[in-house]
């Protein structure tokens, strides 16, 4: 082992050992005007491992991580990978915020790889389930927090969200499970007026709205309107920097960011899928009374007799769970977005799709599971 710069070694210096290198800070940094060493090497080889500690400070003021940035900034551009995880938490934050990413050059391909080829897309998919995954739990963490008391949720951030997911959605829920509920009450009657069973639309249209389409319906159209909405707002936010600066607060962006967009889509929506199942059944009334010449006494009989306690319960769980899956994605992809325009761009679509394939995934699995339970 040895080290460098010996004149500056009652405050700081270089040591090389075990083939890394390491920056030792020790001693009082108050009040003093320090030379930083020279970098060990004159262009650390990008991947040069290099440690940075301070366990030896016994002080330090305002001009220490200024000092150490312009010492760390050139090592963090050539490439070398400068660990600071032995820094005091009160050095460490600034540096981690202000220091550049490193600017290492491309890895090198061999020509017989495709880098879009069948490997790739699995390795990417894998490694976005696993930021879902991590997403997911700090989630729960995060829930787990507000249960004891303890999460950074303001109340006014929920009801503000509370209002832009919930009565600002009615007239486009109202419109397509309008359109929804009249196309099929058209349709199942067109067939069953074949069998002389025209009554029975109001079956149909009922089971059909209340169990499966108005969840599904308003799933979509949140996927939509509002996850994407997230995904933009939290973007942003990443890509100036916002939320970087909530960490550095000591603020937990899931406890201030995502629990608020969470709950509210969570508390609207079992009223959404109500509004939207009701909407959906009288929107068959004037096919069925107008075109098959049911009596609408007869269908509003009918219905209220095919509607039962597990059609109900059983839409309004589906349908909370759309829309739940519709809000973590939206957060998902707000929180993992670039730093730069076209990123929180992608970020948005990619919110949307998720949201509607999600929504597949669990309307499919849900479905054979209900059925295959008997309910």
């Amino acid at each position: 082992m040895k080290a460098q710069n010996a004149s500056d070694s009652d405050a700081v210096h270089w040591v090389h050992d075990a083939g890394r290198w390491q920056l030792l800070l020790q001693g009082d940094w108050r009040g003093r005007t320090l030379p930083l060493p020279a970098p060990p090497v004159p262009g650390p080889a990008p991947g040069e491992h290099i440690v940075v500690s301070g366990q030896a400070l016994s002080g330090w003021d305002h001009d220490a991580a200024p000092r150490l940035w312009g010492l760390l900034a050139p090592l963090r551009r050539a490439g070398a990978v400068v660990d600071l995880g032995a820094l005091p938490d009160a050095l460490r934050a600034p540096l981690e915020l202000a220091l550049p990413a490193p600017d290492s050059p491309q890895e090198q391909v061999p020509e017989h790889v495709d880098e879009g080829g069948i490997l790739a897309r699995l390795r990417a998919g894998w490694e976005d389930a696993l930021q879902t995954a991590a997403f997911v739990g700090e989630v729960t963490l995060s829930l787990g927090r507000l249960v004891r008391g303890k999460a950074m949720m303001r109340a006014s951030d929920y009801f503000r969200q509370l209002d832009l997911v919930g009565p600002m959605s009615l007239p486009i829920v109202s419109l397509t499970c309008f359109l929804i509920g009249l196309m099929l009450a058209y349709m199942g009657g067109a067939q069953l007026e074949r069998i002389g069973a025209q009554s029975f639309i109001a079956d149909v249209v009922t089971v059909g709205m209340v169990r499966e389409l108005a969840g599904l319906m308003t799933g979509v159209i949140l996927a939509g309107r509002v996850g994407a909405a997230f995904a933009a707002q939290l973007g942003t936010m990443r890509a100036n920097e916002e939320i970087d600066a909530l960490r550095a607060l000591g603020v937990d962006p899931f406890d201030y960011l995502v629990l608020p967009r969470l709950l509210a889509m969570l508390t609207v929506a079992p009223l959404l899928i109500a509004y939207a199942a009701l909407v959906g059944v009288l929107a068959g009334l004037p096919p069925v009374v107008g075109i098959y010449g049911v009596p609408a006494w007869e269908y509003l009989h009918k219905s209220r007799e095919a509607l039962t306690w597990t059609h109900l319960w059983i839409g309004l769980f589906k349908g909370t769970m759309y829309i739940g899956l519709v809000a973590l994605a939206g957060c998902r992809e707000g929180l993992h977005a670039g730093r730069d325009a076209q990123s929180v761009g992608t970020a948005t679509t990619t919110a949307v799709v998720k949201g509607l394939l999600w929504i597949v995934i669990a309307a499919s699995a849900s479905t054979v599971l209900f059925q295959s339970l008997g309910f």
